[in-house]
């Protein structure tokens, strides 16, 4: 009974520990690092000559697995065990690590010690960092921002120390220089890496920046002959700052592979990553089109794609063949009948109040109905007066996350106002119309699975917006749609109509929850 609970229990490998710390840090497992290393050519390791770097090392599991296959890998021509060792770590494993605290975390698992010019090391450096370093960066400032990552001066005072007091900084060596060739003085045939995600550079509240990307441009600049690097999927929708980075990721013809988990804690376990994680092997000598495998729990598609077939990314392989029918027929989207967020100028806070009087408007926010001063309405007044159809702005549990039937609502408010009904931040509106009975329509349809599920193909964060409608035709609100009309007007096949079902909530079953 003791072996079975050690054999099902107990996890030998600290680095696969680590993986499941915490959201701040995240630490690849090494089950995820093999499966990375197997979309590299594997004579790679049979090669003495061959490089590689981690720009981004937290706990050296990329060196380690590395090295793994190399020891076996060159053992035909390096029969001696310590010379093998002292030319794999010396002559071919690299990494900048990006806190003080990782570098010795890393060489710790690398070289077995914390300071591998030990002799607790299992191979001799004459100084103490080895080949993974570590050097106190600072920032670039141009107009009260870092112009290498963007993050606000503002933001390193913590706690009444400066910058200068803080014991690391967060200016990552990698992206903190316009010439990244310089660090080692050497090209890299590999750069594999788990690169920080975001910074806070907005202040409490505000949404994080994103900074993975700076990663993958800065090692683009090496011109290595394959790049790999895991990241978060929300790049696929842009936004943040990403809009730039997914155009070029998604025309980047040299991108051979992607594999996208929708959800995170199937990579990361433990870890909830909104909009999931993905993995990507770019190869400098490859031109074409992307095998493309897209992760859902038990659900895994896997197909050649054009990655830029469309502005807005389509992560779920089996969803492309909905998605063209629609785009067929060249109808306008919802999103031109949309508002953008906070159509009157009210914050996610207001709440208004419980009386009512003559120049007051209804107010719809998270609270619930009450009651506003006309005065503070600031813009949207060509809507004021028509019967609205309003959307919340977030998400039902982040849109990709299914509830345990498997299905998702995607969609969480949905509601009609009134005239001389109006709404905050947290509601956009989806349409307006002179008559109730057309709003009613246009809620009817959204409800569709139909409609959800086009919505769902665009949505790669907890957010919705007017732009994530794009491939939501616009309907003759008259009518009233259902999933059966919608279907069979946009000939879908069987198989399609299943993949639909097996994936969306009916409505009404959510409403009165």
């Amino acid at each position: 009974m003791a072996d079975n609970l050690f054999n099902t229990v107990y996890n030998p490998d600290v680095l696969s520990c680590l993986a499941n710390l915490s959201n701040d840090e995240v630490f690849t497992p090494p089950d995820v690092v093999n499966k990375m290393l197997d979309m590299l050519p594997q004579e790679l390791f049979c090669n003495p000559d061959t490089t590689f770097l981690d720009p981004a090392c937290k706990t050296g599991v990329f060196l380690r697995e590395i090295a793994k296959r190399l020891i076996t890998g060159l053992e035909p021509q390096m029969p001696d065990l310590q010379e093998r060792i002292d030319h794999i770590f010396h002559k071919q494993l690299y990494a900048i690590a990006i806190t003080e605290l990782t570098s010795l975390l890393s060489r710790r698992g690398v070289y077995c010690s914390k300071y591998p010019n030990s002799e607790f090391s299992v191979t001799q450096f004459d100084e103490a960092e080895g080949n993974i370093r570590y050097r106190n960066i600072k920032h670039s400032w141009v107009n009260g921002k870092c112009k290498y990552c963007g993050i606000s001066k503002d933001n390193t005072v913590l706690g009444g120390r400066d910058e200068s007091q803080t014991l690391e900084s967060h200016a990552y060596e990698w992206i903190h220089t316009m010439k990244p060739e310089d660090i080692f003085k050497m090209k890299f045939d590999v750069i594999i890496s788990n690169p920080p995600y975001q910074l806070e550079t907005d202040g409490a509240g505000k949404q994080a920046k994103p900074i993975y990307q700076y990663f993958v441009r800065q090692s683009k600049k090496l011109s290595p002959q394959y790049m790999l690097m895991i990241t978060p999927s929300r790049w696929f929708a842009g936004g943040m700052g990403l809009d730039d980075y997914r155009n070029e990721m998604l025309s980047d013809k040299h991108i051979k592979t992607i594999v996208d988990y929708s959800l995170s804690t199937d990579c990361f376990p433990g870890v909830d990553i909104a909009g999931g994680v993905s993995y990507f092997l770019w190869d400098k000598s490859y031109s074409g089109d992307c095998e493309y495998t897209y992760i859902d729990g038990d659900y895994t598609t896997t197909q050649k794609r054009n990655l830029d077939e469309y502005d807005i990314f389509v992560r779920n392989n089996n969803a492309i063949s909905i998605v063209k029918k629609i785009m067929a027929l060249g109808e306008d989207s919802m999103s031109g009948l949309m508002s953008s967020l906070g159509p009157f100028g009210l914050g996610t806070a207001e709440r208004g109040k419980k009386e009512a009087s003559s120049n007051c408007y209804v107010l719809l926010s998270s609270a619930g109905k009450s009651f506003i001063d006309k005065a503070s309405i600031k813009s949207g007044y060509e809507y004021i007066d028509k019967w609205k159809v309003v959307i919340g702005k977030a998400t039902s549990a982040g849109a990709a996350t299914a509830g345990k039937d498997g299905l998702r609502k995607v969609i969480a408010t949905l509601e009609v106002l009134e005239p001389n009904a109006v709404c905050t931040f947290s509601y956009f509106i989806g349409a307006s119309f002179d008559k109730e009975e057309y709003a009613l329509n246009c809620k009817k349809y959204l409800s569709t699975k139909t409609a959800r599920f086009l919505l769902l193909q665009t949505l790669s964060s907890i957010n919705i917006s007017k732009d994530r409608f794009k491939f939501v035709p616009q309907q003759d609100f008259s009518t009233i749609w259902t999933d059966e009309l919608l279907y069979k007007k946009y000939n879908f096949s069987v198989e399609e109509i299943s993949l639909i079902e097996s994936m969306i909530k009916p409505m009404d079953c959510e409403q009165g929850e």
